[in-house]
């Protein structure tokens, strides 16, 4: 089995020309009756043993940061330990040059480089706390969020190094994510101390922006490949993984969905809300804002079907009608693009993934 990345090293080692991989993804789509541009590609197996290494991957990454915890200094004594992260980032750094670098496997990559990154951002946020004073940090919110700030940055800019070195597609978001934590971190320290951040609506908007922020950087991406060839489109899509829920939450927790009693006005708008996503969905041909949405109109559908007197059979009817709109999507997909795109304007359309493959030259 090749993969989209195997396809790309051979153009670029010249064992194949652009046009004879065009050839062949366009001849596995044919096969399969459907158009490629369907189908979202991305980067996650190449075959079993990227299952087999990543497990015993996660094994080793386990057993390093547990020894490595034993070492002092600790946080309260018998807290984490900063060599915790430190060791469990060293090793996967010297993993990731034979099985990222040499052998190029995806999943393994992935969890290879969230290793480094987390393991980068727990060693600067324990090892400061203890080098301040764990006492300065009781009681003081403003204090940990700066903390958390300065850790994110730094692990922003180790996921910047790890990209440079590595170039895995997940990279981007993960030094987007600690960007967006930084600057959340910095936020959150700005609010009053006597409630929870992520309920703030100062909080909740920022949130949003950044996610519409993430989601136009996940745009730039996707429009520098529109036929979804090359590693950009991966890393678009994983920039698409990262907005959604920062778009979703805050819009559905502005609503009140989240406070655990929706009334069937609220029911309604939300699936309104839904299915708007859903068209933004259809437009990008992403389908990652349906997919981090799908708990709220499950939970807002249900709620009506309650409200209604269909108390017993609530979430089966409520199952019934999300799990059959969905794949009526996925199966008329492109049909549905078509739909969508159409009616929009020339320069627009040219920014977006064509429903035809062959609408775009070589």
């Amino acid at each position: 089995m090749y993969s989209e990345s195997d396809l790309e090293a051979a153009v670029a080692a010249g064992a194949l020309t652009p046009e004879a991989a065009r050839q062949l993804r366009d001849f596995v789509a044919r096969q399969k009756s459907l158009p490629a541009a369907d189908e979202e590609h991305f980067g996650l197996l190449t075959g079993f043993n990227d299952i087999f290494v990543a497990l015993a991957t996660v094994i080793l990454l386990v057993a390093v940061g547990w020894l490595a915890n034993t070492i002092p200094p600790h946080i309260d004594f018998d807290g984490p330990s900063p060599f915790a992260g430190l060791f469990v980032a060293g090793v996967a750094w010297s993993l990731a040059e034979f099985f990222t670098r040499k052998r190029r496997m995806a999943l393994p990559s992935i969890i290879l480089l969230l290793a480094f990154v987390g393991g980068v951002f727990l060693t600067v946020l324990v090892g400061a706390g203890i080098a301040i004073g764990e006492e300065r940090f009781n009681d003081n919110v403003t204090a940990f969020a700066m903390l958390l700030a300065g850790s994110a940055a730094v692990a922003a800019g180790a996921a910047w190094v790890h990209w440079q070195r590595f170039r895995v597609p997940i990279t981007v978001a993960a030094g987007t994510a600690a960007l967006a934590g930084l600057i959340l971190s910095l936020v959150a320290s700005t609010l009053p101390q006597d409630g929870d951040p992520g309920e703030n609506t100062v909080f909740l908007l920022t949130v949003l922006l950044l996610g519409i922020g993430v989601f136009a950087l996940a745009m730039r991406w996707d429009t520098s490949d529109p036929r979804r060839e090359t590693r950009r489109s991966d890393v678009a899509f994983w920039l698409h993984l990262l907005a959604a829920p920062m778009i979703v939450h805050p819009v559905f927790a502005l609503l009140g969905l989240t406070e655990g009693v929706v009334e069937p006005a609220e029911s309604a708008l939300v699936i309104a809300l839904y299915i708007l996503l859903g068209v933004a969905a259809v437009a990008v041909d992403r389908r990652a804002l349906l997919v981090s949405a799908l708990a709220y109109v499950l939970y807002a559908l249900n709620s009506l079907f309650q409200n209604y007197g269909a108390v017993e059979l609530s979430f089966a009817l409520t199952a019934l009608v999300i799990g059959s709109a969905l794949l009526m999507l996925s199966a008329f997909w492109a049909q549905t693009r078509r739909a969508v795109i159409n009616p929009l304007p020339d320069h627009f359309k040219a920014r977006l993934a064509p429903v035809d493959r062959q609408a775009i030259s070589a």
